[in-house]
């Protein structure tokens, strides 16, 4: 099972790094009245890890509403 996971990861890594090399062109973000100029392939792994980050808070924020819910009510 480990070699199968290892072999994944190995492949997504490549993948990643097949699609940082191809997309070196510069973008430019604006918000607001900032603006930023960074390649592509950066602003999309930025994007990602953002995401995870959201995702994960979302994750957490249910399980614990899920729990308060469900657990049972304390007796006084």
């Amino acid at each position: 099972m480990r070699f199968i996971l290892g072999l994944i990861l190995l492949i997504f890594l490549g993948v990643v790094g097949v699609f940082a090399v191809q997309n070196t062109q510069s973008v430019r973000l604006q918000f607001f009245d900032r603006s930023l100029t960074t390649p592509l392939a950066f602003l999309v792994v930025v994007v990602y890890f953002l995401g995870m980050l959201s995702g994960w808070n979302v994750i957490s924020f249910l399980r614990r509403t899920i729990n308060r819910v469900t657990a049972e009510p304390r007796s006084r």
